[in-house]
């Protein structure tokens, strides 16, 4: 299905694109009939890799199908919502395709949320279904009691292993888990499989459209409240086919590490769905660790790997890859957050110094276009951009508060328009109201929040949250900026800004800095961090102060959780 576009706005982005093609056809099908035409394609080619083993296409098909069967056997029928609260195992990924094989909604949830948010997310999507696995099942019991669930599917790391290694996991981590003896809403792994093996699985699959619900995704949660985003199946197969053609590689038979969770757009769509729709191979990472990571990088030698600016800081500033020839990699993806110049210079460094002939390209999106919508074009970078649209996708950078388009150079705000959008948010009419807007082109726009310019050249350029913005005595002052500025020194390893309250200039700038290996917190470094700030930030603008921390908190995606910092000094003003 090729998605008609009306009144074509204006793309000065296209003389750049090179090889890449901007108008593509989308399918009018859904997730799970991507993946069954990759399998019927390829069925030996192995589609995850997880802890050593390899999955082919052919036997995925057949766990999506059996998974599919279960949820039947329970009762879970077309339409239902069923959470997902799992880490990058196969079983989640067998629970996405199955649902979406029955014409149910898969709600993807991190497995460390606490309670509340958990019970908080069941309530936003009316879910009576959860699976996750035995380590989290306690907190599911506390969930079960203020909530009220229909089943709860428990399965393990290790279900999916051989049976060696399975027996091993449940005589060393699996006896830490304390699991259900009589549980009635309570369903194992093999007894759900075991269920749906009796169930008739041709009576209840459905044909689905590109345009039908597939999946929700909750929004990160930095500011505002937490949103569940309805996602279309033509929202990830778009995606799948835009993020092939930005590539500029072939993704079919290629490998690609997910650590980039199941649960964010990132990973869901780009690590895993991309490969699944292209014919390619997910190497599936349940949990982040430098050290394992780089141990997958050099055993399995994947073609491309992905993830948020702290992975590579970490990959970047840990000895585990020395000497490790890169040559392996045709591309290195960077999203979820802002990379600071002098961070994307390292990491180019560090991948030249290792064999590798990319240099790490960044992506922007947001969740309500399931993650990527714009990337570093293959041809041509410039320094600060995020680069070009993905295919179909275009960008106007409109005034704060209006649908008017502002000249070349001005700041404003993104909204962009294109096959990944959203469907809208769960119960927030006026959000979607405020969100998802016709502009006098007839089009829909997204007004994702996020301030930033467009050059002559269609080269974009993010600038920071709308919301994140600190007004020091009258002047405009974006964190972001003064960030890649701290960065830049030889001491600062990651720095945050946020704005202080203040009587008199209503906020004051204030810096939080996590130093590199070999420089030790003092009062000498703090002024040296200070004067090193003064040469390169206006007087208005600088941190009045410079605190040390060992590290910053994180978000559950991963971000830097400047809302935290924002709270500790509100609580610390109050209590004084």
């Amino acid at each position: 299905m090729e998605t008609i576009l009306k009144h074509e706005p204006n793309a000065p982005w296209l003389s750049g694109y090179g090889n890449v093609p901007f108008h593509l056809d989308y399918p009018d099908y859904s997730m799970y009939e991507a993946v069954r035409l990759s399998a019927v394609r390829d069925p030996k080619f192995p589609a995850l890799i997880y802890m050593d083993k390899k999955f082919s296409y052919e036997t995925l098909l057949k766990r999506i199908e059996a998974v599919a069967a279960g949820f039947i056997a329970i009762g879970v029928r077309r339409g239902d919502h069923v959470t997902v609260c799992m880490p990058n195992v196969p079983q989640a990924v067998y629970c996405l395709y199955a649902l979406n094989h029955i014409g149910a909604i898969a709600c993807m949830i991190h497995p460390l949320s606490a309670v509340g948010e958990i019970v908080y997310y069941l309530n936003e999507t009316g879910s009576r279904y959860i699976v996750t696995l035995d380590q989290f099942y306690p907190k599911m019991v506390n969930v079960q009691e203020q909530y009220g669930l229909k089943g709860i599917i428990i399965t393990s790391a290790a279900d999916e292993l051989g049976f060696v290694k399975r027996n091993g996991y449940k005589l060393t981590e699996g006896k830490k888990y304390r699991l259900p003896s009589d549980a009635p809403t309570v369903t194992m792994w093999f007894d759900f499989l075991s269920n749906g093996s009796r169930i008739d699985l041709s009576k209840y699959v459905v044909e689905e459209k590109a345009n039908e619900a597939a999946v929700v995704l909750f929004s990160g949660g930095t500011t505002g409240v937490t949103k569940g985003i309805r996602l279309s199946n033509l929202n990830f197969n778009a995606l799948a086919l835009q993020t092939q053609a930005m590539c500029n590689e072939q993704v079919y038979r290629s490998k690609m590490l997910a650590a980039m969770p199941i649960f964010h757009g990132f990973g869901l769509g780009v690590c895993i769905h991309t490969l699944m729709l292209c014919g390619g191979t997910s190497i599936l990472v349940p949990r982040f660790n430098v050290k394992q990571y780089a141990e997958l990088i050099k055993k399995t030698r994947p073609n491309f790997i992905a993830g948020v600016p702290t992975l590579f800081e970490a990959i970047t500033r840990n000895p585990y890859l020395d000497g490790v020839d890169l040559s392996c990699l045709r591309g290195v993806f960077s999203g979820g957050d802002s990379l600071s110049i002098e961070l994307k210079r390292r990491i180019d460094k560090y991948l030249k110094e290792h064999g590798a002939t990319v240099r790490v390209r960044e992506g922007y999106g947001t969740t309500e276009c399931v993650t990527a919508s714009c990337l570093t074009p293959y041809n041509e970078e410039r320094e600060g951009s995020i680069g070009f649209p993905y295919p179909d996708t275009y960008y106007s950078i409109c005034g704060v508060g209006t649908d008017n388009e502002v000249p070349y150079g001005t700041e404003g705000e993104i909204c962009l328009s294109g096959p990944s959008v959203m469907l809208g948010y769960i119960n927030h009419p006026e959000e979607n109201a405020k969100t998802l807007r016709t502009h006098a082109d007839g089009r829909v726009w997204l007004h994702t929040g996020d301030l930033g310019v467009m050059d002559e050249d269609g080269f974009i350029y993010f600038k920071q949250r709308i919301k994140r913005m600190i007004v020091t005595s009258g002047y405009n002052v974006y964190p972001s900026q003064l960030e890649n500025i701290l960065d830049g020194h030889e001491a600062v390893q990651m720095s945050c800004v946020i704005g202080v309250k203040d009587p008199y200039k209503m906020q004051k700038v204030k810096a939080y800095v996590v130093l590199r290996d070999g420089y030790t917190a003092s009062d000498e470094l703090r002024e040296d961090i200070l004067a090193y700030c003064r040469k390169h930030i206006a007087k208005y603008a600088m941190p009045y102060t410079v605190e040390f921390r060992a590290e910053l908190p994180k978000t559950l995606v991963g971000k830097v959780a400047y809302t935290v910092l924002e709270k500790e000094c509100e609580s610390g003003e109050a209590s004084a």
